[in-house]
């Protein structure tokens, strides 16, 4: 599953592994990018950015649907950093934790969004709202 998880924004990954320029950067490119450094690493890889992709060792990968622009703002990578590492010390993989605490961290701010709208989000308003987005992700689905 892959001992390490580091985690990048996106462009700082993509300078200093991949020499491909920004504006032809395909959403395609990304998740090969990331499946390409997780295999060549033996890590399980959060590429942040829009949209973040979770890449395991073995080839698999996650697109993430959840967050928005107002999250490009100081700390909130250390947020889903915190995040992630709670979920490892609760015993799951790292790639599940990987995933998890990026879809979680995503919703945490699109709540956060909901409520003091996009501009003016800020890293603490995250874990305010993590307590929401693991009801909502553990609700009960109606039939």
């Amino acid at each position: 599953d892959g001992g390490r998880l580091p985690t990048e924004a996106e462009w700082e990954y993509a300078a200093r592994y991949i020499p491909i320029p920004e504006a032809t950067m395909s959403f395609r490119d990304r998740i090969d990018l990331a499946r390409r450094f997780a295999r060549e690493w033996n890590v399980v890889l959060v590429l942040k950015g829009a949209p973040t992709v979770t890449a395991a060792p073995d080839g698999r990968a996650t697109v993430n649907a959840t967050g928005n622009p107002g999250m490009a703002t100081g700390g909130t990578g250390d947020v889903l950093t915190g995040l992630i590492v709670a979920l490892l010390a609760q015993g799951m993989t790292a790639f599940d934790a990987a995933r998890l605490g990026v879809h979680l961290h995503g919703m945490a701010g699109d709540l956060a969004a909901e409520e003091f709208g996009e501009p003016g989000l800020i890293a603490s308003d995250l874990p305010r709202q993590l307590g929401r987005a693991w009801r909502l992700v553990t609700a009960p689905r109606p039939r």
